[in-house]
């Protein structure tokens, strides 16, 4: 991409942000509901932080921050970047207001901007820096919903969006044979570190499911006893089941013999045709067992996808699944929900470990953590490529999370 082509991809990206706290209050950016989420207002900060520590930080080296303490405030997990504040006491940080971090983000855009405009300088990086943003503008919404639904008010985000009526889609499995394919990319185009290198693998006859686990399905599920039956878990899986007593996708609540979820457009009757969503891996993988069936790998899941990616992305703003035919196998293929596979987050052969400054983005989290595929309704489409790799713990289910059957 060139200085144009940077500068254009950086002020939407910067934009869109701008564009999710339309609705919101300064007490709203200020919600963190657990040690997984931050709240909005250091997400805008901390976005802002990247570009000015990784870019403009390396052109000059008498840069003067536009305040060094933030370095200390809005740092994540870049131990090579200097100490952090404490994550789970993110939300005590009362000062800087939200005033002053939209005024931080102004002045790191004007400078980006003029970079971009004078000099090929950290071009790649600031390319790097959009990508960035727009993970935490998924974050931004995961984060914000858990933080409302604790609200007993039952706060609606963006009080415009109707209700989509979903499809009721048939089931069916599309076959794929046995062969030795590409996964992976070594694409020009922009891509994370853990999509790289292209490499062949071995991929085994499989069927995979034209659409994702709808939540009539999960009723069944639960209606079955799926969550007590510790024949369909793994050991960790239901050890946290039960401490913490799950019976159902996170937000769903029962009354009245009719199941109910707190969505960022308030709490609704549960679409019985919509994809189930806020599910952990450990919830996915009981439900393929319950089922007779698995969850896919992501090679699978890779081989099996299209180019075409069009879907429900976070630009669509409806903010939650639904289920629509879309005139190809695999319904439901991009955005929505992201669709967890059986493939433990790790290198791909002959990945690189850089010793660079952001050499910490995804090699240190290759461990302990399961890849997601696809996309869903908050992630932005400009994020979505075939050999994009999200990753959670097993146990997490605030994402926005469901699952495709496999076999």
């Amino acid at each position: 991409m060139n200085n144009r082509d940077i500068q254009n991809l950086f002020e939407k990206t910067r934009n869109q942000s701008i564009k999710i706290i339309e609705n919101l209050s300064p007490e709203d950016m200020n919600i963190q509901s657990m040690e997984d989420a931050s709240p909005i207002k250091w997400h805008l900060a901390h976005t802002t932080w990247f570009f000015e520590k990784f870019v403009l930080s390396k052109i000059k080296s008498n840069y003067k921050y536009f305040n060094e303490y933030y370095n200390y405030l809005f740092n994540s997990y870049y131990f090579k970047a200097g100490p952090r504040y404490t994550r789970s006491l993110r939300n005590i940080i009362s000062r800087p207001g939200i005033d002053e971090v939209l005024e931080y983000r102004k002045t790191i855009n004007d400078r980006i901007k003029e970079l971009c405009q004078s000099s090929n300088s950290y071009l790649n990086m600031i390319e790097v820096g959009c990508h960035h943003e727009m993970q935490h503008q998924e974050l931004m919404l995961t984060d914000l919903q858990h933080g409302l639904s604790f609200n007993p008010t039952d706060p609606i985000y963006d009080p415009t969006k109707k209700e989509i009526e979903s499809d009721n889609i048939k089931q069916k499995w599309i076959w794929f044979e046995k062969g030795i394919k590409s996964v992976g990319t070594d694409n020009e185009n922009f891509s994370f570190d853990c999509e790289r290198p292209k490499h062949e693998v071995l991929i085994l006859p499989f069927e995979i499911s034209n659409k994702l686990v709808s939540n009539g399905e999960w009723i069944e599920f639960i209606n079955n006893g799926g969550y007590n039956k510790s024949e369909y878990w793994l050991s960790d899986g239901f050890s946290i089941c039960q401490q913490e007593n799950w019976q159902s996708p996170l937000y769903w609540k029962k009354e009245n013999s009719k199941w109910y979820h707190f969505t960022l457009n308030g709490i609704k009757e549960i679409d019985i045709n919509a994809p189930v969503s806020n599910i952990s891996y450990f919830e996915a993988d009981a439900f393929a067992k319950w089922s007779n069936k698995r969850l896919p790998t992501e090679f699978e899941w890779e081989v099996a996808s299209n180019n075409h990616i069009h879907g429900n992305f976070l630009e669509d703003k409806i903010y939650q699944p639904y289920s629509k035919k879309n005139g190809v196998d695999l319904n439901q293929h991009w955005g929505h929900v992201w669709e967890w596979t059986s493939s433990n987050f790790s290198p791909y052969p002959g990945f690189k470990y850089h010793n660079d400054d952001i050499s910490e983005y995804n090699g240190k989290f290759m461990v302990n953590q399961m890849v997601l595929k696809g996309g869903s309704c908050l992630t932005p489409k400009d994020q979505m490529r075939k050999s994009y790799r999200n990753f959670f713990y097993p146990h997490q289910k605030w994402q926005m999370s469901g699952l495709r059957l496999a076999k």
